[in-house]
């Protein structure tokens, strides 16, 4: 094979050879004009890109159309950046924050003088359909940190931005008619693509999630392949606001907030109380039934627990400050982990104790910024149905196994249909390769024997190790997070877990 030339393997094991330099798109025209014509971007060793980047190295590629699931983001995020090209051309002035692609659909934060009213976001649309109509091409360009510094010279937010960048860091910017973003992608190959996009809300929000900066304002808004998918979505999200929980709750005398007691903080209603009594009674039947013990840890606990632990050092952002008491100081936990922990290390533990299993009601306290804060879903105190099971290493695969029977179990009690994501090892972790390899591998075994589907989120695993994250799918057919089955590699070091095994000798 010539230097000039790269070698493309494609999905179905097919080799194409293109000049060095091609694109995402010349492989669709290269395998067929309908290909070329249906596709919106692609996926690189991997990685999704754009159509238009250009290919150096032998890949393997797979084109996405509107029938893949990761070509739904790339429309979406291409839709923020027309937003702001709508918004851009009513209001010049406007600052450009950040406009990625959600769950379901996108939004765009702006630096304007008001709040956008409801009339607001009537006329941006208005404008976003001839931004849309007019076929605009998405134009990729590589810059170094000086020509963005000009380019971005009257937007003081991307300025910011950008100067969190390292210098060697490769930067760059998107354009699409007459807008510029500072943006990695990817996108679809023009305005014309998105053709079925809907703008839902505006609301304020704070530069970079924090409070003590400006508050800018977010419209959210949402785009789909076709009329009738939109349609459907939009369906749904009426049927959410009649089933708010903050309605609901409210309607049903279940549950309140006061700003006297504090935000975040629930305070249940004796009609609430019945519910949540009933739901932590068949909890308790549950996990003891599957043979767990149960046990009671402080609601406060010694500030130096949490320096052993790590939460001091990675954690401390998102804990309530401390209080001193007799010279010593304690904080409100934000984690059940550590007080299991130091049960386990009461007395001395044998071989033939394991595996132990405690499971707790722990209430737990979290400092989030009030701007998060939303019904019971964010909250700044709660209650966790949380477990940990110290075993060796061989018992890991039984205990995964009696925990995807205890979950399920739960999950089918309530009548909740889930999905189970293997979350692997992230960029920066703790422990080495083999043992990530090993503990990943254990996790993907037992769910292949049980004829579990799963999907792999790459490099979305703790830093501490990987883990099974179920999603639960309600009546609306929204995802949400469920419980985690999760592998710890860190706190058994941080505290010298130990047993004494079979032949007399201590063990991690």
């Amino acid at each position: 094979m010539s230097n000039d030339t790269i070698q493309v393997t494609l999905p179905d094991g097919r080799v194409i050879e293109l000049p060095r330099g091609s694109t995402g798109g010349d492989v669709a025209a290269a395998i067929g004009p309908g290909l070329a014509k249906a596709a919106l971007a692609a996926e690189v060793d991997g990685e999704v890109v754009d159509l238009m980047r250009p290919l150096d190295h032998d890949v393997r590629l797979r084109i996405l159309t509107e029938r893949d699931p990761e070509a739904l983001g790339v429309l979406r995020h291409s839709a923020a950046h027309a937003l702001a090209t709508a918004v851009r051309s009513i209001d010049p002035r406007a600052g450009i924050g950040f406009g990625p692609s959600i769950d379901d659909g996108f939004y765009y934060d702006f630096d304007v003088e008001r709040p956008f009213t409801p009339e607001d976001l009537e006329r941006i649309e208005a404008v976003l359909a001839g931004v849309l109509a007019a076929d605009q091409s998405f134009e990729r360009r590589r810059v170094d940190k000086a020509e963005a510094r000009t380019l971005f010279a009257d937007d003081p937010l991307k300025l910011e931005r950008l100067e969190e960048l390292g210098d060697d860091e490769v930067i760059t910017v998107y354009r699409n008619g007459p807008f510029l973003d500072l943006c990695r992608g990817p996108h679809v190959p023009s305005t014309g693509r998105i053709k079925h996009v809907k703008l839902l809300s505006a609301a304020g929000a704070y530069w970079r999630g924090d409070e003590k900066r400006q508050m800018l304002q977010r419209i959210y808004g949402t785009a789909f392949f076709s009329k009738k998918d939109l349609d459907e979505h939009l369906a749904r999200l009426e049927e959410a606001k009649k089933r708010d929980h903050r309605l609901l709750g409210k309607q049903l005398d279940l549950f309140s907030v006061d700003a006297r007691v504090g935000p975040g903080l629930i305070l249940w209603h004796p009609r609430g109380g019945v519910v949540r009594t009933e739901i932590e009674t068949y909890e308790r039947e549950l996990v003891v039934r599957h043979g767990y013990d149960l046990v009671y840890t402080p609601h406060i606990v010694s500030e130096r627990l949490f320096e052993i632990s790590g939460h001091l050092e990675n954690f401390a952002e998102n804990m309530f400050g401390a209080m001193e008491v007799e010279g010593a100081r304690y904080r409100p936990k934000p984690m059940n982990c550590p007080g299991h922990i130091t049960i386990y290390q009461a007395r001395q533990r044998s071989y033939r104790e394991l595996p132990l299993r405690y499971a707790e009601f722990g209430t737990v306290y979290r400092y989030e910024r009030s701007g998060v804060l939303h019904g019971m879903l964010r909250v700044r105190g709660f209650t966790q149905d949380d477990a940990h099971v110290f075993c060796t290493e061989a018992q890991v695969p039984s205990e995964i196994e009696r925990l995807l029977d205890l979950v399920d179990e739960m999950l089918t009690t309530f009548g909740y249909p889930y999905t189970i994501e293997l979350a692997t090892r992230p960029e920066k972790a703790l422990g080495s390769t083999e043992q990530w390899d090993r503990a990943e591998g254990v996790l993907a075994s037992v769910l292949e024997q049980r004829g579990v589907p799963f999907t792999y989120d790459h490099g979305g695993g703790a830093f501490y190790g990987p883990k099974l994250d179920f999603k639960l799918i309600d009546a609306l057919g929204r995802l949400w997070q469920g419980p985690t089955v999760q592998l710890d590699f860190n706190l058994p070091e941080r505290f010298g877990l130990e047993y004494i095994g079979e032949d007399n000798e201590r063990h991690r």
